[in-house]
C-alpha cells in the first residue's frame, strides 16, 4: 500500500505541474496494484479530462461511482466529462444524482448551475432578462407588479440580467417562474385564469422582537449586596451553612454577579466539598464572561478550582486551571501554585517511570556496547538505566567510564560525584574519580581519591597503582608542580599564613607533630589542600 500511495502522490504532483500524461501513467500503475481504490479512478478521470480525453475521463468517472456510489466527487467527475462531450442533459442528471447523496456539496451545485446555463445557451434562446423595457413590463403586469416592492427580488433580476447561467439554480423560486412567463408571454399554470396567475407569496409573518428581561431593579441589587455582607460575616465565623444561605439568596436577587458564585465556591472548599467547589467555579467563570466581569475575578475562580482539583489529586486538571488563571491575570500566587504543581507532576512521572528490572536490562545492554567500544550508544543505555532507577550508584559509575573513554572528563567527574553521594563507600567510584582527575592533570586531587579507595581496601591493586602513578607524576617535575600549585589563590593564601608556615617547618623537623596538628579541623583542611596541590607529600 505504501507503493500505491507513492504512485498516487507522484500522479498528483504531475497533475498540478500540468504533466497530464505522466500523471495518467502514475495513476494507471497505482490502479494495477489496487484496482478497488475509487480515489485513483477519480484522479485519473481528472487527468484524462485535463488532457482532453473526455471519453476515457467518463469511463473512469463511471468506475468511481460504481466503486463508491455515495461519494459526491465521483458524480462531479461524471457530470463534467458528460458536459465536455456535449451530453448536457445526462450531465445535469449526474449532478442531480450526486446532490441526492450530498445535498450541501458546493462543487456539485456549481457544476449543475453551469451545465443548466449551457443548456439554456444551447437551445438558442436569448436572455429574456436583457429586455430593454424589462422593469416596465414587470411593473405593468399584475402578476409581477408587487414583486418590485421587494429589494431582494430586484437584486435577483439584476443578477439574472448579468449572469443568465444562474437561472438553473433560481427556478425553485416561484417568482422567477412567474417573471419568465410574463417576459416570454407564457401561461405556466394552464387552465387558470389570468387573475389566478398572481403567485405573490404571502408576506412573511414578522416575528415580534424578543423581549429582553427587564433589568434588575436597584432595590434587588442592593438587597443582594446586603445578603453577601451577611454571608461574609457568617463565613468569618466559620458558620458555613448560614453563609451558603445568604450567598444563595444573593444569587437569587442578582444572578449576573460573579462574586456571589465565587463566595459559594469558597464555602464548599472550606467544607471539603471539592467537586461542588469546582462546579460553582465553572458557573462563576461562565457568568463572569457573559457579563464582562473583571478578569481578576475570573482568574480567582480558576485559581480556586485549581486548588480543589489539587485536593482531589487531579494534578493535570489543577495545572490547566492554574494556567487559565494566569492567562486571565498574572499574580505571584498563581505563578507559585503552577510552579509547585508542575514540580509535583514531574516527580510523580519520575516515580512512575522507575523500574529496577528494566534498569538492569538497560545496564546489560550498555555493558555489551562498552565491551564493543561503542561508548556513545552505551551512554544512552546507562542514561535510561539511571532514569529507571536513579538511586543505584553503579549506573553513574558505568556512565562515567564511558565519558572517560570519550575524554568528556567534566561529565565523568560529575557522574562520579553523584555516585559517591549515593554511596560514599563505593570503591569503584573513588577509583573512577581518581582516573578522571589524572586525565585532567589534577594529580593532587587524584591522589586523594585513590587514598580514599585504599583506606577502604588497602590491597586494591587498581587503587594502589593509581596512587603510585600520581605520586610519580607529582614528584617528576617539582618546579612545574610548584608553579601550578601557586597559581591557585587558595594555596597562595595558605602559604602566606605565618601560622601555617610555622606548622610546615615543624612537620619537616618532626613528622610526628603532624598528628597533633591534624586534630584541628581547619589546619587539617589546609594540609589536605596542600597535599592535593602536590606542594607537600607525606611518606
Amino acid at each position: 500500500m505504501e507503493k500505491v500511495a507513492a504512485l498516487k502522490d507522484k500522479g498528483n504532483s504531475a497533475l498540478q505541474a500540468g504533466k497530464f500524461d505522466e500523471a495518467i501513467q502514475n495513476y494507471t500503475a497505482a490502479i494495477a496494484l489496487d484496482g478497488s481504490n475509487h480515489v485513483l479512478y477519480s484522479n485519473r478521470s481528472a487527468a484524462y479530462a485535463k488532457a482532453g480525453k473526455y471519453t476515457q475521463a467518463l469511463e473512469d468517472a463511471e468506475k468511481t461511482v460504481q466503486l463508491k456510489p455515495d461519494w459526491g466527487k465521483g458524480y462531479s467527475r461524471k457530470g463534467s466529462a458528460l458536459a465536455y462531450l456535449g451530453r448536457i442533459e445526462e450531465s445535469i442528471s449526474a449532478y442531480e444524482a450526486g446532490l441526492r447523496h450530498e445535498p450541501d456539496n458546493a462543487q456539485l451545485k456549481e457544476g449543475l448551475e453551469e451545465v443548466k446555463g449551457q443548456l439554456f445557451d444551447n437551445q438558442g434562446m436569448s436572455n429574456p432578462f436583457k429586455t430593454p423595457d424589462l422593469f416596465s413590463k414587470l411593473a405593468t403586469d399584475p402578476r409581477t407588479r408587487s414583486f418590485l416592492d421587494d429589494p431582494e427580488y430586484v437584486k435577483l433580476i439584476q443578477e439574472l440580467q448579468t449572469n443568465p447561467r444562474s437561472l438553473g439554480m433560481k427556478l425553485n423560486d416561484t417568482r422567477v417562474l412567474t417573471t419568465l412567463s410574463v417576459l416570454l408571454g407564457l401561461n405556466i399554470n394552464k387552465g387558470s385564469t389570468e387573475d389566478d396567475m398572481d403567485t405573490t407569496p404571502p408576506p412573511p409573518k414578522r416575528q415580534p422582537p424578543k423581549q429582553q428581561p427587564p433589568p434588575k431593579p436597584k432595590e434587588q441589587k442592593m438587597d443582594a449586596l446586603k445578603e453577601k455582607e451577611l454571608g461574609n460575616e457568617a463565613y468569618k465565623k466559620k458558620n458555613f451553612e448560614e453563609a451558603l444561605k445568604h450567598y444563595n439568596k444573593a444569587v437569587e436577587l442578582n444572578d449576573k454577579e460573579i462574586t456571589y458564585l465565587n463566595n459559594i465556591a469558597a464555602v464548599y472548599f472550606e467544607q471539603k466539598e471539592y467537586k461542588k467547589c469546582i462546579e460553582y467555579c465553572e458557573k462563576a467563570v461562565e457568568i463572569g464572561r457573559e457579563n464582562r466581569a473583571d478578569f481578576k475575578l475570573i482568574a480567582k475562580a480558576f485559581t480556586r478550582s485549581g486548588n480543589a482539583y489539587k485536593k482531589l489529586g487531579d494534578l493535570y486538571s489543577a495545572k490547566i486551571a492554574f494556567e487559565k488563571s494566569l492567562s486571565e491575570h498574572r499574580t505571584p500566587e498563581a505563578k507559585a501554585l503552577l510552579s509547585d504543581i508542575e514540580k509535583v507532576i514531574k516527580a510523580e512521572e519520575r516515580r512512575a517511570y522507575i523500574d529496577p528490572v528494566k534498569a538492569e536490562e538497560e545496564k546489560e545492554l550498555g555493558n555489551e556496547l562498552f565491551k564493543n567500544g561503542d561508548y556513545a550508544t552505551a551512554i544512552k543505555h546507562y542514561t535510561e538505566a539511571i532514569k529507571r532507577n536513579p538511586d543505584d550508584p553503579k549506573y553513574y559509575s558505568n556512565r562515567a567510564a564511558c565519558y572517560t573513554k570519550l575524554a568528556a572528563f567534566d561529565l565523568g567527574l560529575k557522574d562520579c560525584d553523584k555516585c559517591l553521594e549515593l554511596d560514599p563507600k563505593f570503591i569503584k567510584g573513588w577509583i573512577r574519580k581518581g582516573k578522571i582527575l589524572q586525565g585532567m592533570q589534577q594529580h593532587g586531587k587524584a591522589l586523594s581519591a585513590y587514598q580514599k579507595a585504599i583506606e577502604m581496601d588497602p590491597n586494591n591493586s587498581e587503587a594502589l597503582e593509581g596512587y603510585r602513578s600520581c605520586t610519580m607524576a607529582v614528584n617528576s617535575n617539582p618546579e612545574e608542580v610548584r608553579k601550578r600549585a601557586m597559581a591557585d589563590p587558595e594555596v597562595q593564601a595558605i602559604m602566606r599564613d605565618p601560622a601555617m608556615r610555622l606548622i610546615l617547618e615543624q612537620m619537616q623537623n618532626d613528622p610526628k607533630a603532624l598528628q597533633d596538628h591534624l586534630k584541628n579541623p581547619d589546619i587539617a583542611a589546609k594540609i589536605q589542600k596542600l597535599l592535593e596541590s602536590g606542594l607537600i607529600a607525606i611518606h
